[in-house]
């Protein structure tokens, strides 16, 4: 572990201290840890996966224009998994519980959608991980999560919903927190699943909003903020890694999109969407963000309200809203080329992550 081992040098040279005492430095690092082991991981993990035959199941009902993506390599998430949990383990301070609890949430979660993945892709079972069994397993390991967070965190604090731009409003939740919770882990994970549909299309949303939490969590945990978010109880519990956490998705991330973009040489698959989705909304319920989580995720919401609206209007009426659900592929159809679906959709997650952002400002 790096993190030691500069800790134990700067006894000897003492500029290695900035390692230990600043958050912000070990963020980084794990940011290009995590960067680096992608790029170089990325062209072995897709000739792994081109010889193992894992390729891309492309909906017979979508875009004619996806049939070329048919047999593109997936499981890609892997490769995101391993940098992200590589870095930790270089960079975080492991005597944080939290970074146990993300750890678990990632992993846990990344496994559910390998066995979707390895179901559909590799055992050719047409539609994977029945609904129902994916879902059950998505709720225990939620609630595990929430159940480890709650126990964490209940000495220090009296559990509330946080309202954004607002100074002192906020809703008690007390025992409740862990429903809360439950629903944005469980929420989050799918919904990112769901806007996972395009090259590119949900990997720099995830950067994006990791890095906005990630700003968050530094901001709540750091000395010279702490006092006027009244956070300060979470400087001393070991929050603080939450920064480096995100900052190890952000690098790994971008790695990821280096092989992800238009054309895509490679997916990420359930294993890498239902993974990162599911950390996404741990690491908002922590900081005691999740209205703000909302706001800078509304992208996922977006595709996600944009099922459900399709789905009901056609059993209860036999008529659909849109061309064809979620809503990226409705864009596609209307007749917009599939980057400028993507790069557009990224910039509205730039405009939602900003405003959320704003609200640090109020408070």
């Amino acid at each position: 572990m790096l993190l030691w081992l500069t800790n134990w040098l700067s006894q000897y040279f003492n500029p290695f201290h900035i390692f230990g005492s600043y958050v912000t430095v070990r963020a980084l690092m794990a940011a290009l840890s995590a960067l680096i082991i992608s790029l170089f991981m990325g062209k072995s993990v897709i000739r792994w996966l081109t010889n193992m035959q894992i390729g891309q199941v492309v909906r017979d009902d979508g875009p004619q224009t996806h049939l070329v993506k048919k047999n593109t390599p997936t499981m890609g998430g892997c490769l995101i998994i391993f940098s992200i949990i590589i870095a930790i383990l270089l960079w975080a301070k492991l005597s944080s519980p939290f970074i146990w609890v993300l750890l678990f949430v990632l992993v846990s979660f990344g496994l559910i959608g390998f066995l979707d993945d390895f179901l559909k892709l590799v055992l050719r079972h047409p539609k994977g991980l029945k609904a129902k069994y994916k879902y059950l397993m998505q709720s225990a390991f939620a609630l595990v999560a929430m159940v480890w967070i709650y126990w964490l965190l209940n000495s220090y604090m009296d559990f509330s919903l946080s309202i954004p731009f607002s100074k002192n409003l906020s809703i008690p939740l007390g025992f409740g927190v862990i429903v809360l919770g439950y629903f944005v882990i469980v929420g989050s994970s799918n919904a990112v699943n769901l806007t996972d549909g395009l090259d590119g299309l949900a990997i720099l949303p995830i950067v994006l909003v990791a890095s906005g939490l990630g700003i968050y969590a530094y901001v709540i945990t750091n000395s010279a903020f702490a006092g006027h978010l009244l956070f300060d109880y979470m400087s001393n519990v070991g929050i603080e890694e939450l920064v480096v956490f995100c900052a190890a998705i952000a690098g790994a991330g971008f790695g990821f999109l280096w092989f992800n973009a238009y054309p895509a040489d490679v997916f990420m698959g359930d294993v890498g969407s239902l993974a990162l989705g599911a950390i996404l909304g741990t690491v908002a319920i922590i900081i005691r963000q999740e209205l703000v989580f909302f706001i800078m995720g509304f992208l996922f919401v977006m595709e996600t309200v944009s099922v459900i609206l399709q789905v009901g209007s056609y059993k209860l009426r036999k008529k659909r809203i849109f061309k064809m659900a979620p809503l990226h592929h409705h864009f596609e159809l209307k007749g917009w080329s599939e980057t400028k679906v993507v790069v557009r959709f990224w910039i509205l997650t730039v405009i939602f992550v900003l405003i959320g952002l704003a609200a640090l400002k109020v408070r």
